[in-house]
């Protein structure tokens, strides 16, 4: 039976409650969901039609010191713009996957629309060079701040980490905390690396920035 995490709570993701190895741990998805709050009567229909609320997954990938040791290169786009944090240890919607090819994000939901997992990063733990030992999941609303959009405003939003048959091993829920009000980027859980094993907190540190770039400054050097 999956855990259902609390605020600071810790699981070793290689066991079950009673001490038992029971996950196969060659792949982990930590996937991301959420719902828009339904607003009401007439113009919450028509209202609704419009808004979009982009929430965004992102990892971090840690050496010893918990900093991102690789922040990647800039490249110049298609369209002329400057784009950093490529192929570096920063997983993101515009450099998903890493270049050990180890960890992944598979897409970018742009509504929150449809059951399940709204947005998911793939990880092979069990391939994870020795230097990355911790990762951090963070999750940022897209133009939060510019489109007055918060985590107030999101129903059932959770974090959940499924091991490589498709078994949930746990499962963090942040809906109904009126501390998110006013925040949008959070600081969902991290993995990370204990006496051989991989463990897994759930964290749920909120933050009024809308960019997980903000939240990147505390882990870099």
């Amino acid at each position: 039976m999956a855990i259902n995490l609390q605020k600071g709570q810790t699981i070793d993701l290689r066991k079950n409650d009673r001490g038992e190895s029971v996950y196969d741990l060659s792949q982990v998805t930590i996937g991301l969901g959420w719902d828009v709050r339904k607003q009401g009567g007439f113009f919450g229909k028509i209202f609704n039609k419009e808004a979009e609320y982009d929430l965004d997954a992102v990892a971090f990938l840690l050496d010893g010191n918990g900093k991102v040791a690789n922040l990647g290169r800039t490249v110049q786009t298609n369209d002329g713009r400057q784009m950093g944090l490529y192929q570096g240890d920063v997983i993101y919607f515009n450099s998903m996957q890493h270049p050990s090819g180890h960890i992944w994000l598979t897409g970018d939901n742009r509504t929150g629309a449809g059951d399940g997992d709204d947005e998911q990063i793939i990880v092979k733990l069990d391939q994870l060079d020795e230097r990355y030992q911790k990762i951090i999941f963070v999750v940022t609303i897209y133009m939060g701040r510019q489109n007055n959009q918060h985590f107030g405003m999101i129903d059932n939003a959770f974090i959940r980490a499924v091991d490589a048959r498709g078994k949930e091993i746990t499962k963090y829920s942040l809906s109904g905390d009126a501390s998110m009000n006013g925040m949008c980027s959070m600081v969902f859980a991290e993995a990370y690396r204990h006496n051989g094993d991989w463990k897994f907190r759930a964290l749920g540190e909120p933050n009024q920035s809308d960019s997980f770039v903000d939240i990147l400054k505390r882990y870099s050097y």
